[in-house]
């Protein structure tokens, strides 16, 4: 039961940190959330966002901080199999399944649902 609580309340405040920004400050949203990505990565190559990973579960790996999260550990686990060429490969091995699965679901759900332009 505390692990739901905890993934709330993470999860919760990273989207409170979100909203903020977007109220209070001239960001635009596509800032805000290369900002999310990239605080992910600095936050997983200085070691401080595993240890909300194991903590929050969900709350902390769904957000976009996640993603980042996803994209640093691939990196840091190829250079550690593949010396310097893992930089490069790291990331498209370690989040290329949650991407493609992306995709596939935005063109079903625009196959499905009719899209149209917005006049």
């Amino acid at each position: 039961m505390m692990g739901y609580l905890w993934a709330f309340l993470v999860g919760g405040v990273l989207c409170v940190i979100g909203q903020v920004l977007i109220d209070l400050t001239s960001l635009t949203p596509a800032r805000i959330l290369v900002l999310y990505v990239v605080s992910g990565v600095v936050l997983s190559a200085l070691g401080l966002y595993g240890p909300l990973v194991e903590l929050a579960g969900a709350g902390a790996t769904v957000p976009l901080t996640g993603f980042g999260h996803l994209l640093a550990q691939g990196v840091i686990d190829a250079v550690d199999r593949m010396g310097l060429l893992g930089i490069l490969a790291g990331g498209f091995a370690a989040a290329g399944a949650g991407v493609t699965a992306s995709l596939i679901c935005g063109v079903a759900a625009a196959a499905l649902g009719h899209p149209k332009d917005q006049n």
